[in-house]
């Protein structure tokens, strides 16, 4: 007599260790990226090949677009010191709030005068369109010469290091206007600097 043949049971695949890596992994990425900060002025940089890094830290940027110029310094360390030699030169006095505000601030773009107003904004409102006018830099008041140099000896003092100095313009700004920020470099005998592009193929 013939036996029966038995029906063979669906399979099942137990997902759990698969879901466990799948979270650990997301929180991983998660835990190293770093989020991009909000810019006082966006600007659209120039396409390049050059694939070079820019240094993550002991760097001060001069960001140029629409004729403005703007400075971001990225050690926090280094603020605190930078602000105090541009407030002395100016003989401007900050409260203890408005350094630490100074402190947590990336890049700006104002007149010294008018840095405690912007100080006391919310970040969010900081960055929003008209209110950063830009750091002057006329032959009469060339507060970016000030800031610079204040960056560059902040540097020596608080890190022994040279300042990394780097600069982000817009792909459409004027040549006079990038000649100007260049020629302050060379009238402080920066020779070597980072001019930062965006990656493009090597398509041509």
């Amino acid at each position: 007599m013939a036996k029966a043949k038995k029906k063979g049971g669906k399979g099942s695949i137990d997902m759990t260790a698969m879901c466990d890596v799948a979270f650990l992994l997301l929180s991983f990425f998660v835990m190293t990226s770093t989020a991009k900060l909000p810019e006082p002025h966006p600007v659209d940089t120039p396409s390049s090949t050059v694939q070079q890094k820019l240094p993550e830290s002991n760097l001060a940027m001069v960001t140029v677009g629409d004729e403005k110029v703007f400075f971001t310094i990225s050690d926090r360390d280094l603020r605190g010191a930078v602000l105090d030699k541009v407030a002395e030169k100016y003989s401007i006095t900050f409260t203890d709030e408005e350094k630490n505000a100074f402190d947590l601030m990336d890049g700006f773009g104002v007149d010294i005068k008018k840095l405690p107003a912007l100080l006391k904004l919310k970040g969010s409102e900081r960055n929003k369109e008209g209110v950063q006018g830009g750091i002057p830099y006329s032959d009469g008041d060339n507060q970016l010469k000030e800031w610079l140099l204040a960056a560059r000896f902040a540097a020596r003092e608080v890190k022994n290091e040279e300042l990394k100095i780097a600069i982000k313009g817009d792909a459409q700004e004027s040549y006079p206007m990038m000649k100007k920020v260049i020629d302050l470099m060379q009238e402080q005998k920066i020779n070597k600097f980072y001019l930062v592009t965006g990656l493009r193929g090597e398509d041509f």
